[in-house]
C-alpha cells in the first residue's frame, strides 16, 4: 500500500537511506544521516509541498519516494527531479514501479513539465525502470563521482510529463 510519510516513519527511512549511502552508488555521498538530519529533512519537504511517499507491508515502511527542485533558480520551476529506495529485502518485487507510478500521476496533477532522475550509470535496475516509463536518457557525465574507489558516471533520464 502506498500512503503519505509520516514522522514515525522515519526510522524505516533512515535505514533505507543509510544502507543506500554504505552499500550502493545509489547516493553520491559517504556519510550515513542522523534521525535528527532525516527530521530536518521530513520538515523541509512538508515546508515545500513535496510529499513522500512511502509503500508499507504489514504495517512497515519498506521503500519511499519523494520529487523536489531540479536547480533553485525559477525559470527551472517546472522541472523536478525524483529519487526512489527500497529496501534491499524488498527489491524485485515492483514496489519501485508502483512508486514512481505514483510520482508520475502525482507530478502530471501538479502542472510539473519535466520529471528528473539522476542515476548511476552502473545502475542497471533503475536505468530498466525508467526506460519502462519512457523516460529518455538526455546525457551522462562522466567521472561526475568518488566512491568505493572508483570514479562514478551519473546518467540524465527525464520523462515529459506533458505527453
Amino acid at each position: 500500500m502506498i500512503r503519505q510519510a509520516t514522522k514515525s516513519d522515519l526510522p524505516n527511512i533512515l535505514n533505507i537511506y543509510n544502507d543506500a549511502i554504505l552499500n550502493t552508488t545509489a547516493v553520491y555521498t559517504y556519510t550515513p544521516q542522523t534521525l535528527e538530519s532525516r527530521e530536518i529533512w521530513f520538515e523541509q519537504k512538508a515546508k515545500n509541498s513535496e510529499p513522500i511517499f512511502i509503500y508499507e507491508i504489514h504495517g512497515e515502511a519498506v521503500a519511499f519516494a519523494t520529487y523536489g527542485a531540479f536547480r533553485d533558480w525559477p525559470a527551472y520551476q517546472y522541472t523536478i527531479e525524483h529519487s526512489i529506495y527500497v529496501n534491499k529485502l524488498h527489491r524485485g518485487k515492483g514496489i519501485a514501479s508502483q512508486l514512481l507510478k505514483k510520482i508520475i500521476n502525482h507530478v502530471q496533477d501538479e502542472g510539473y513539465k519535466t520529471l528528473i532522475a539522476g542515476i548511476d550509470a552502473t545502475n542497471d535496475d533503475s536505468i530498466y525502470l525508467h526506460k519502462k516509463f519512457n523516460f529518455q536518457h538526455s546525457g551522462t557525465i562522466q567521472n561526475a563521482g568518488y566512491k568505493f574507489d572508483k570514479w562514478l558516471d551519473l546518467a540524465f533520464y527525464q520523462l515529459d510529463l506533458s505527453k
